[in-house]
């Protein structure tokens, strides 16, 4: 009997400490996701997470193995939020300074950040409010200027569809429900060029990994093609890592970057 009590006192025990710690990993997360709203002007508190367990063993140790976060912010230049998220890894941080909310420089091992443009925005940003992306085409047997057969086409091969006018003497302009015209697919050129992200139409496309397409005319060929054309400026990722990868995933066009050894200030996911 009395082996038994102690070991429920025991259990008890440690029930109340993984409480306790999940408690304070919480309270840090907080004190977190507020610097990042009050430094960085985001419109709500971001998605902050601490990994690893016991999280009271990393803050008395004062370095911690993970930081997960995500934030929805504004751009100037893209209409609409965009997700923005950075992964912190091995973060050496004074448990002191996390209390207290004096938290300026704070370095890092590893910083991957990343930038996501969700399709609501890319359709207000090329003005095709129904703009669908989708990854590379299966082979160029698909009339979009290929000399037929199977294999990859280049890395940065993207398609895109979306409603547009075709009838003639009509600008090539979306009406407000983003429905009047024909569903247009093209082939589209994805690449990072330095800071900018550029997005060039170089086909009509009519394979199958987009909805059926309508045939354009050639006389609207140049302009449809201009339609789907854009130039982003990624302005720097979260804490100013710099871009080195972009790719169309899950309908989205991401933007990623790593940065290793660096001093980051971690209330400040944007650069002003």
């Amino acid at each position: 009997m009395a082996f038994r009590r102690v070991i429920i006192g025991l259990l008890c025990l440690a029930g109340l400490a993984v409480v306790l710690d999940f408690g304070a990993a919480a309270y840090s997360e907080y004190r977190v996701s507020r610097m990042l709203r009050d430094g960085s002007n985001l419109s709500a508190d971001p998605e902050v997470t601490f990994h690893g367990f016991p999280f009271v063993a990393q803050a008395l140790n004062d370095d911690y193995k993970k930081i997960e976060i995500r934030a929805r912010a504004m751009r100037p230049d893209i209409p609409g939020e965009i997700m923005v998220e950075a992964t912190l890894k091995d973060v050496h941080l004074p448990l002191r300074d996390l209390i207290d909310g004096h938290v300026r420089t704070v370095p890092v091992d590893e910083v991957e950040a990343r930038m996501r443009i969700e399709p609501t925005e890319l359709g207000r940003l090329f003005t095709i409010p129904d703009l669908q992306v989708f990854g590379p085409p299966a082979d160029k047997s698909d009339g979009s200027g290929g000399s037929g057969g199977t294999g990859m086409t280049t890395a940065g091969a993207i398609i895109l569809t979306g409603t547009i006018p075709l009838e003639p003497d009509t600008p090539l302009t979306v009406t407000p429900n983003g429905k009047s015209g024909e569903t247009v697919s093209v082939l589209a050129d994805l690449r990072l060029d330095g800071d900018q992200v550029r997005i060039t139409a170089t086909d009509i496309y009519r394979g199958n990994e987009a909805s059926p397409a309508a045939v354009v005319p050639e006389a609207d060929r140049a302009a449809v093609l201009a339609r789907f054309t854009r130039t982003i400026d990624t302005k720097d990722l979260p804490f100013g890592i710099r871009p080195t990868k972009v790719e169309a995933s899950g309908g989205q066009i991401v933007v990623e970057g790593k940065g290793r050894n660096v001093t980051i200030d971690l209330d400040r996911l944007q650069q002003p």
